[in-house]
């Protein structure tokens, strides 16, 4: 069987992943941000097969959903390279899904997600951060561990050595900076 790399990325796009815990303003600024550039952005995978999930047997995510969730997200992303101009905006990424993965299954990662994050090929990341209302729904489980959650994603990031900044602020403040830092991006 021949191997296909779910991480191929077009040399001339740009891969921006929007990272951080839960309810912390990813999707609107990744819309946001896909809208000015003249671009798309692609959506958390996760999010919508989580809630088909809840409204059909009210069970969460499972430890055996982390492979069909990172498989997911990857298959998106593709999608996503074939539309984009030189910039494609994600609202989440494999990396994410490990973070996830480490919380709430006692730091266990799939090894078939570990051998995705080998092949990562996100150039920058917008960690969001706390100080956005938190908005609850059917999926969204840790208001009182923001903290912690934002600390296991920047250890994430470090960890992985990727490019990234932080983003606080208002909604107009992360898109400002969130802008300046991709002109500056799309410069060199």
């Amino acid at each position: 069987m021949e191997s296909e790399n779910k991480n191929d990325k077009p040399k001339n796009c740009l891969k921006v992943v929007l990272f951080g815990p839960e309810s912390t303003g990813k999707t609107t600024l990744s819309r946001q941000l896909a809208a000015h550039y003249k671009t798309v952005w692609v959506p958390e995978f996760a999010r919508d097969y989580l809630q088909q999930k809840w409204d059909n047997t009210r069970e969460i995510c499972s430890y055996e959903d982390i492979i069909p969730i990172a498989r997911g997200q990857l298959a998106l992303e593709q999608e996503g390279f074939k539309k984009a101009n030189n910039i494609l905006f994600c609202d989440t990424d494999v990396l994410e899904t490990s973070v996830y993965s480490e919380a709430y299954f006692n730091n266990k990662v799939p090894g078939e997600l570990l051998e995705y994050l080998k092949e990562n090929n996100t150039d920058f990341y917008f960690l969001t951060y706390i100080d956005t209302p938190w908005v609850p729904d059917d999926l969204r489980d840790k208001p009182n561990e923001r903290e912690a959650m934002f600390s296991l994603f920047k250890k994430a990031l470090q960890k992985s050595k990727k490019p990234y900044i932080v983003l606080k602020g208002n909604r107009e403040n992360r898109f400002r900076i969130a802008k300046q830092t991709i002109d500056q991006l799309t410069q060199t």
